[in-house]
């Protein structure tokens, strides 16, 4: 009896044990006949400054597992419904469990295509509780331009959760990764939501858990409206198809970007779905770096567009008026007869005709005349004093607009010429080229559509912006900066009135004259600008800059075709001119589109393009990791565009994959195929064409 009591005594006190204290089986029954939700919110809506939709959501699925729920699950189905091996099935089980834990779910096969979603969905009974749907809202683009502008989502990693910006995300959530993804993340992501379902036997779901008593709604993210005019975004980036360089063009008014286009450029579409890490890994590897948001991130010599500011400067200062005129030979003197910088113009010009000439001579001279001036007392403070007219026009510092990475350019100081040339041993002579943009000084182009702005505008600009407001408020302060004017100089409005009468001259019988647009008087200022790649001198840039109309400015633009080697009024000017009559007439002329089918079916991509895509995949490293590596194609990416470490091993993974592919599908040694793609899809065209001559491009003008 003693000791049947002492056993009844022993289950009684471990039954009530379970029951009422332990909470071990409790869990694993509730977990169990329990399943929680996560609900992913839509991500707020962007549209343009009509109220088109740019920016918008889809619902996509997500592949999630548990590593400790998937014993005795069907693996052998899972792995051909996916078309992977169990090597692969191990490597990303073992990562999930790193990752996050072999009892936190993780992204096993992220944004499913329909066909293998239509496959797992006959199937899950043979994969719960290992494995569930998440479903998911992904990006969708009604208009498939603008890919630096909007940029794209990434999968949380663990070096962003180790910041505290991004505290509340987990393992295998979305974030915003470049463009306006990342810079308004926190109004786009909205609020994520919990939902409990109950499940039966066969693991299926079946009703919410006392009928959604204890769920929380997920919250969309807050609607964006920008300056953004997409179908000028649009043609821009059409005419600058199988070009290297950038558009961009702002509202003086108001600072807002209406286009910023970088060629080449991707199709965002290709950045999300089924396909994403395959497009990525192609658009990282591209020398042509596709990726690479040339609008904020390149820095370029501005070759002549940077005289307008040296007029300006000249004027102010005294050292010049309307009057003053210089002659020109064939050279600048000023620096005595060795190597003197030559001039195209043989003449006399003063202000407006050295404008509408871009004349070296008389640019080189009216700087001469500012660094030596005898009001101050060396040319140490001549120069900084020359910076502070810089730097107010917004060059040399970054300007703070709402896109990452942007690049502050460069304006050479006292201090920079003390260190390349010691103290007091450097005068004007040293650094003459600044004068018509070469040599020290470098710009991006939103630095020079805002220079045009700020001369549009007659002595101040607001910083460029893409959002102009956020849907119910701008609760995260993120806007207010962009309604502030910059006008740190007071120049006096006649000054201006000069320099704008230069710059309508270079358009309406000057350098610029392939800019004309009939019935808009349009200021701009033509640009060919030096340039060399690894000590090699290539071909020049095409540079074209301006404003229109010329009374009450509605957009300052610029345009840089990247070793176009001609003029920059032979390919930017005519580019420009059509990006005018797009976004002022809201269309283009019957009897100019021509031109819009002329430039953009050119081809002005540099040899050296085509040249590093033969190297790179070329039979004897095609797909090659440790090359790609070693010849700097992926470091290149790392230290320009913010890449994170999820990027990088995607990129990584996919070049592996590839590889193998290729060794699968590899063809015999006598079949005779000798191809190889050079090109990833809609990036390059597949052969490099003839540019067109000079003479029928002026004719077709």
């Amino acid at each position: 009896m003693l000791v049947f009591t002492g056993m009844f005594v022993i289950i009684l006190l471990q039954l009530m044990n379970l029951q009422l204290f332990s909470t071990k089986y409790r869990i694993q029954a509730d977990d169990q006949g329990t399943f929680r939700k996560v609900i992913y919110p839509d991500r707020g809506i962007v549209f343009d400054r009509k109220g088109k939709p740019i920016l918008q959501n889809t619902v996509i699925y997500d592949l999630m597992v548990t590593p400790g729920k998937i014993k005795g699950t069907d693996t052998m189905t899972l792995c051909n419904i996916l078309g992977i091996d169990t090597a692969e099935f191990r490597r990303r089980i073992i990562t999930a469990i790193i990752k996050n834990k072999s009892y936190r779910a993780s992204i096993f096969e992220p944004l499913l295509s329909n066909e293998k979603m239509a496959k797992l969905n006959e199937n899950m009974y043979k994969l719960a509780p290992g494995y569930y749907l998440q479903e998911r809202s992904v990006r969708d683009y009604p208009f498939d331009a603008g890919g630096n502008i909007l940029g794209y989502l990434g999968e949380v990693d663990s070096n962003i959760l180790k910041n505290p910006k991004y505290q509340g995300y987990v393992m295998g959530d979305y974030i915003g990764k470049t463009g306006l993804e990342k810079t308004y993340e926190n109004v786009l992501m909205g609020q994520r939501g919990i939902e409990f379902w109950k499940r039966d036997n066969k693991n299926r779901l079946t009703d919410r858990l006392e009928n959604g008593k204890f769920d929380t709604a997920a919250i969309a993210g807050q609607n964006m409206f920008t300056s953004v005019d997409i179908e000028l975004q649009a043609l821009g980036e059409k005419l600058m198809e199988n070009k290297l360089g950038s558009i961009v063009a702002v509202d003086p008014r108001t600072g807002g970007i209406l286009c910023m286009i970088s060629s080449p450029t991707y199709k965002p579409k290709l950045l999300t779905g089924a396909e994403r890490r395959k497009h990525y890994a192609e658009l990282l590897l591209s020398p042509a770096l596709p990726l690479f948001n040339r609008s904020v991130n390149a820095t370029y010599s501005p070759g002549s567009t940077f005289k307008t500011l040296q007029a300006l400067v000249g004027l102010h200062e005294g050292v010049i008026n309307t009057h003053f005129t210089v002659s020109c030979s064939g050279a600048f003197y000023g620096c005595g007869g060795g190597n003197p910088m030559k001039c195209l113009d043989r003449g006399t010009f003063d202000l407006r005709n050295a404008i509408r000439i871009s004349d070296n001579t008389y640019f080189a001279t009216v700087m001469q005349r500012v660094i030596t001036n005898p009001k101050y007392p060396s040319q140490d403070s001549s120069l900084a004093k020359w910076d502070q007219y810089m730097y107010g026009f917004g060059l040399g510092h970054k300007l703070g607009i709402d896109v990452p990475s942007e690049k502050p350019g460069h304006i050479p100081t006292p201090a920079y010429f003390d260190k390349v040339y010691g103290h007091g041993s450097w005068n004007y002579c040293n650094f003459r080229s600044v004068s018509i943009g070469q040599g020290e000084v470098d710009v991006t182009p939103m630095q020079v559509a805002n220079e045009m702005a700020y001369i549009a505008n007659k002595g101040w600009y607001k910083i460029p912006h893409l959002v102009d407001s956020i849907e119910g408020g701008d609760t995260f302060n993120m806007l207010s900066k962009y309604k502030e004017k910059h006008n740190a100089l007071e120049i006096p409005d006649s000054v201006f009135e000069v320099v704008h009468d230069g710059m309508q001259a270079v358009v309406d019988g000057g350098t610029g004259a392939g800019a004309r647009v009939p019935g808009i008087a349009i200021c701009g200022k033509t640009g060919t600008v030096e340039n060399y790649f690894r000590g090699v001198k290539q071909p020049n840039h095409a540079f074209f800059c301006g404003f229109a109309p010329r009374d009450n400015p509605k957009i300052a633009i610029m345009c840089v075709v990247e070793n176009s080697g001609r003029f920059g009024g032979t390919y930017a000017a005519p580019i420009v001119g059509l990006m005018i009559e797009k976004y002022l007439n809201d269309t283009i002329a019957a009897n100019r589109q021509a031109i819009v089918d002329k430039f953009s079916n050119l081809n002005l991509i540099p040899s050296r393009i085509y040249s590093a895509i033969k190297t790179r995949d070329s039979l004897t490293h095609a797909r090659d990791t440790a090359y790609l590596l070693e010849k700097g194609y992926i470091k290149l990416l790392r230290d320009t565009m913010d890449m994170d470490a999820t990027d990088e091993q995607d990129a990584l993974d996919q070049i592996k994959m590839d590889k193998e592919e290729l060794k699968k599908n590899k063809p015999a040694k006598d079949s005779g195929d000798k191809k190889t793609n050079i090109k990833p899809e809609a990036i390059l065209p597949n052969e490099k064409k003839k540019p067109e001559s000079k003479d029928s491009v002026k004719n077709d003008l």
